[in-house]
């Protein structure tokens, strides 16, 4: 799922701590960089919220 990000994702994100990239999930393979459910994982990783426009959520995110 795409959103966009706007200055009020950004506070809120900062705010609540928000999470959701591959590096806070519990399906990524930290030794191989890739998703453990074989999801395409790209557009998931290392996502900086004050450089970007929009996120893409993955549907099997999974607080790690």
């Amino acid at each position: 799922m795409e959103t966009l990000v706007d200055d009020v994702l950004r506070a809120e994100a900062r705010r609540f701590r928000l999470r959701f990239g591959c590096e806070h999930c519990a399906h990524h393979e930290v030794d191989r960089g890739r998703c453990a459910e074989g999801f395409p994982n790209d557009a998931h990783r290392d996502v900086h919220l004050e450089a970007t426009t929009r996120v893409v959520f993955c549907k099997s995110f999974e607080l790690a």
